[in-house]
């Protein structure tokens, strides 16, 4: 997303990432954000630091002034780095990947008869990204997960989470 001085966007849909990336060119997802949210390269004091379209993206521009209700725009900003922080504290790639269909379900999801669609193209390359692990990893533990029942994938890299093979997973 372009970077325009003294302004935010605030999201009306798709999905953005924030991220920065080490002296090896490892990146480092610092956010993922949404419908409602508002974000701004004004936010973040790391340096790179890029926002990123992961799907398509609609957003409006709005001025950064006195009047703005600023609590809400930097909770709507803060919010979701804390959620995707707890998501990634998990203790395995499985129980991280689970958490965060969980998450991108509630915040981005369908319900169907099937479970929680996320109708937006994810690679193995995305998740791996957002989760700070590597796409084998996230390969290997998709396909665990598939054949466990919990997650149900089509050709075109969306995602269904079944609910209700979740509380199974989390006891």
């Amino acid at each position: 997303m372009p970077y325009k001085v003294n302004s935010l966007w605030k999201i009306q849909y798709g999905m953005v990432r924030g991220f920065t990336w080490l002296d090896d060119g490892t990146m480092i997802t610092l956010g993922v954000w949404g419908p409602g949210d508002t974000v701004s390269k004004s936010f973040a004091k790391v340096n790179p630091y890029e926002l990123e379209c992961v799907t398509e993206v609609k957003a409006a521009l709005i001025s950064w002034n006195k009047g703005a209700d600023m609590t809400h725009i930097l909770l709507s900003h803060i919010q979701p780095m804390q959620e995707l922080t707890i998501i990634r504290s998990q203790k395995t790639v499985e129980a991280m990947l689970i958490q965060l269909f969980n998450w991108l379900g509630k915040k981005f999801g369908t319900e169907t008869s099937k479970g929680q669609l996320i109708d937006f193209r994810l690679t193995h390359q995305d998740l791996a990204d957002i989760l700070g692990t590597t796409r084998v990893t996230i390969t290997r533990s998709l396909s665990q997960l598939e054949k466990q029942g919990f997650i149900q994938r089509n050709p075109l890299h969306r995602f269904i989470l079944r609910e209700e093979q979740i509380w199974h997973y989390e006891i």
